[in-house]
């Protein structure tokens, strides 16, 4: 599957595009849409870098939930899986009862798994907790 329009809306927005290099809420440094890669304290980008790296990573993110969900799914679980991937890295979804639960094809049990990935560092991050909110809303449309 690719990914749709609305999942790279949900993403864009709860990433937020900062063309300066940050430090996010896990101390890693960041840049544009929650770049990482390669990503130094000082650096700098343009609006058409952030957009390009946004396209690789996206790009990572969609292969790794194809990869691994082996059941037929909508568009909107797809881009909420996506973001999700996207936000939280591919270990933490290959590894997720969230994976487990939608092969099982257990949709109902997989959408409450998204509020269980609220938190850093054992603190519950309210930014965190509106976006697996608003991926829960994806995954139902």
């Amino acid at each position: 599957m690719e990914y749709s329009q609305s999942g790279l809306h949900l993403t864009e927005q709860f990433e937020g595009c900062r063309l300066t290099a940050y430090q996010d809420q896990d101390g890693r440094w960041t840049i544009g849409y929650g770049h990482a890669n390669g990503v130094t304290p000082g650096m700098v980008c343009t609006l058409d870098q952030a957009e390009a790296w946004l396209s690789q990573d996206i790009a990572w993110a969609v292969a790794t939930v194809n990869q691994y969900v082996h059941v037929e799914i909508s568009q909107g679980i797809f881009d909420s899986l996506v973001d999700f991937t996207f936000n939280l890295g591919s270990s933490s979804f290959e590894h997720s009862t969230l994976l487990q639960l939608v092969n099982k094809d257990d949709l109902t049990d997989a959408i409450n798994q998204f509020e269980r990935w609220d938190k850093v560092g054992g603190v519950e991050v309210a930014g965190l907790l509106r976006r697996r909110i608003a991926e829960e809303q994806e995954f139902e449309s």
